[in-house]
């Protein structure tokens, strides 16, 4: 083999060893981003929650994928907001709290961001009053009739009615048809689930009117 062809198979093989061992490198961690960027609760009520997720942009290859589960969480102000895998609620004071997601590659490289917390109850709680606390209204459509119950709502149709809850509030709303009649739809949930999405699941952040409509 002549020099010139063995020069040219060398520097062939180096290239190859080159781009091999690159793609041998373990991937990293460069930034993390949580969602949502803050969360605000309207009393002192450990059955509020906001879940948080994580998400990680790596290099080596380029990629973004869920880390919620592998960083780790923590707050700095635990007696206002604890956080567990990613799931923040009140403790047990008012204030505002700094929810921390880390991820630990190595001694060395630690990758760290974080989310605001606040707490603003009542004033008997030592909180700056969070305001009026909003008003869930049922009201109903359709020329059937039926019911709406949940969380210490009892609506009959065709009369709507309302009720004031803590802000955050997840309230479960179930809606039965009467008089032979068959319920049809909901409007203004988060989101509907059961047989026939009977079942309507709303977190009241401010004033909200959720209908139920019910066909003969």
């Amino acid at each position: 083999m002549s020099r010139k062809w063995f020069s040219t198979l060398t520097l062939v093989a180096a290239t190859l060893l080159v781009a091999l061992s690159s793609c041998a490198f373990n991937q990293h961690l460069v930034s993390i981003s949580i969602a949502p960027s803050g969360a605000t609760f309207g009393a002192v009520d450990n059955s509020l929650v906001v879940d948080f997720t994580a998400t990680g942009a790596y290099d080596h290859p380029p990629e973004t994928k869920d880390i919620t589960s592998l960083v780790t969480w923590k707050s700095d102000t635990p007696e206002v907001a604890s956080v567990t895998m990613g799931v923040v609620s009140p403790n047990t004071n008012c204030g505002s709290a700094n929810v921390f997601a880390t991820f630990y590659d190595s001694p060395n490289q630690v990758t760290s961001n974080e989310a605001h917390v606040v707490v603003d109850g009542p004033a008997s709680l030592g909180c700056t009053p969070a305001g009026t606390p909003p008003i869930l209204t049922i009201s109903f459509a359709g020329n059937g009739t039926g019911t709406v119950t949940g969380n210490g709502i009892s609506c009959s149709s065709p009369s709507s009615c309302s009720d004031q809850f803590t802000a955050g509030t997840m309230i479960v709303l179930t809606a039965s048809p009467t008089g032979g009649h068959t319920f049809a739809s909901w409007s203004g949930c988060n989101s509907t689930m059961g047989a026939n999405n009977e079942v309507c699941d709303v977190t009241l952040e401010n004033n909200l009117t959720v209908t139920a409509t019910f066909n003969p």
